[in-house]
């Protein structure tokens, strides 16, 4: 069994990008800038946008945070998108999720500029994900795929089972995962809570990648030997035992699934970071993009 270590892999690749961004800065070129609007004050979204501010710096690219009001309007974030649209000196932006219950998340996805939409949610992005254009692909989607290339696991021929669908992870999953080349060319099922008899399913998968954010959904009889698991989710669990009054797990019960598996990601350290670093990658391609425009 192999750990599919996103922490390292991660830090690989900001060290990339580092090294690129310094090349810009030589030749007197503009660094990338992303931006990153929050709205309110959700702990695991701050958390989540801090480690975002964190790695620009640590690349070399400039960053702007935009945090707003739990009771922001649709309209007042809409303007803000608008702004940060028109802004030429932006190579790329996300709005956290979740937003509050007053602003539609569906407009205002709609609403960035798909040159600038670097989470890769925005319908023309996700579009051309399905008709192998190039894009911008989600991060953390786009994040497996680097961990899986980066590892070298055999996809093609594969039967690869997603458990979740959901428009971050499970539906681009099964999209990627089933694309011409490498990672890719492997047989796709996307199962999901009304699936009947989904340990049938996931018995006979040589690849699973849970999107689930059920904890330890995935049980060690649920797989066979030597299965690939990339485990995606991640809830936060309350523990008075533990110093921060919880602790993160993802959706497969790794102490016994880890004995059967050939590679899994753990959590935390899989994943997660991964997401992070390609946020950064997609950013640098913002920035490219751009750049050959002008």
């Amino acid at each position: 069994m192999e750990i599919l270590d996103g922490k390292k892999i991660s830090n690989q690749i900001k060290d990339e990008i580092a090294a690129e961004v310094a090349k810009m800065k030589e030749n007197g070129e503009k660094v990338p800038h992303l931006a990153a609007i929050i709205v309110g004050n959700d702990g695991a979204s701050l958390t989540y946008v801090g480690s975002k501010v964190r790695s620009c710096k640590r690349v070399g690219f400039e960053s702007t945070l935009v945090q707003m009001p739990s009771t922001t309007s649709e309209v007042e974030l809409l303007k803000k998108i608008k702004e940060l649209n028109e802004n030429s000196d932006i190579d790329g932006f996300i709005v956290q999720l979740p937003l509050p219950d007053q602003i539609d998340t569906q407009k205002v996805i709609m609403a960035i500029d798909p040159d600038k939409d670097v989470d890769g949610f925005h319908p023309t992005n996700f579009g051309k994900m399905a008709l192998d254009m190039s894009t911008f692909i989600p991060a953390t989607p786009f994040g497996i795929l680097e961990l899986l290339e980066r590892y070298g696991v055999e996809t093609q021929g594969k039967h690869t089972v997603v458990i979740g669908r959901s428009h971050i992870v499970g539906r681009p999953m099964s999209i990627l995962m089933g694309r011409k080349g490498f990672p890719g060319n492997s047989t796709v099922t996307l199962t999901h809570s009304r699936t009947k008899n989904i340990t049938q399913i996931t018995s006979q998968a040589d690849i699973i990648i849970s999107a689930l954010g059920v904890p330890k959904f995935l049980k060690a009889e649920m797989v066979k030997d030597d299965v690939v698991i990339i485990d995606v989710g991640i809830t936060r669990v309350p523990d008075d035992t533990k110093e921060k009054g919880y602790y993160i797990t993802g959706d497969v019960d790794f102490e016994h699934v880890s004995k059967k598996a050939s590679y899994i990601t753990p959590v935390p350290g899989g994943v997660g970071p991964m997401t992070i670093a390609m946020l950064m990658k997609n950013t640098l391609l913002a920035r490219e993009r751009h750049r050959s425009r002008k």
